[in-house]
């Protein structure tokens, strides 16, 4: 008995090696798949990027806001360095002119970025227009690290970097998100050019 397992063993081996390369020509012949080349979407959906100093009321820099723009959405993040701004809350908008060259109230920016004349506020039920943004918080040493989004672009049509460019403005105060004209920010405080 233990002969016949032998040989029962040995041609089980034998009988898989056949079966193998009857298998092994046919798998062979099929054409092999090339990778799928997708259009470059990547690259032509990379995020657009923009940096610009942020002035004070003196002229001073007093930090940096960094834009970048993708397909559905612009993400800004606002970088205020000890000592720039005072402690707290404070509304943030796009101004329709990028022009900080008036450093006592910045009004060389204009009004809010609003093509469509909607009310503002982002709790506003006929807003928001296209300048409003979350507010940021000023931490005990004036600094504030802070990263906010919007629908407006920066580039194409209404987008920030248009004919005469746009600005960030810095409130004094935080924007209820409803009052009008500008939710009760205050006095423009800072300033960014975004040409």
């Amino acid at each position: 008995m233990s002969g016949l397992m032998t040989r029962a063993n040995r041609r089980l081996p034998l009988a898989a090696a056949a079966l193998a390369a009857f298998c092994v020509p046919a798998l062979a012949q099929a054409p092999a798949k090339e990778p799928t080349k997708e259009p470059a979407k990547e690259e032509a959906s990379a995020p657009q990027t923009y940096e610009s100093a942020i002035t004070n009321g003196k002229g001073e820099t007093i930090g940096k806001i960094m834009i970048r723009d993708g397909a559905n959405s612009l993400v800004m993040r606002v970088t205020v360095q000890p000592g720039g701004l005072p402690p707290g809350w404070h509304g943030i908008h796009f101004h329709a002119v990028g022009d900080c060259s008036d450093p006592e109230k910045f009004e060389k920016s204009k009004s809010h970025v609003n093509h469509d004349q909607s009310k503002h506020g982002l709790l506003n039920p006929d807003g928001p227009d296209e300048g409003d943004l979350p507010n940021v918080y000023a931490a005990a040493d004036g600094s504030v690290n802070a990263e906010v989004s919007s629908e407006t672009p920066l580039t194409g049509e209404g987008g920030l970097r248009d004919g005469d460019g746009s600005a960030l403005i810095v409130h004094a105060n935080e924007d209820d998100h409803t009052t009008q004209p500008i939710g009760g920010a205050g006095p423009r405080i800072a300033c960014a050019v975004i040409k």
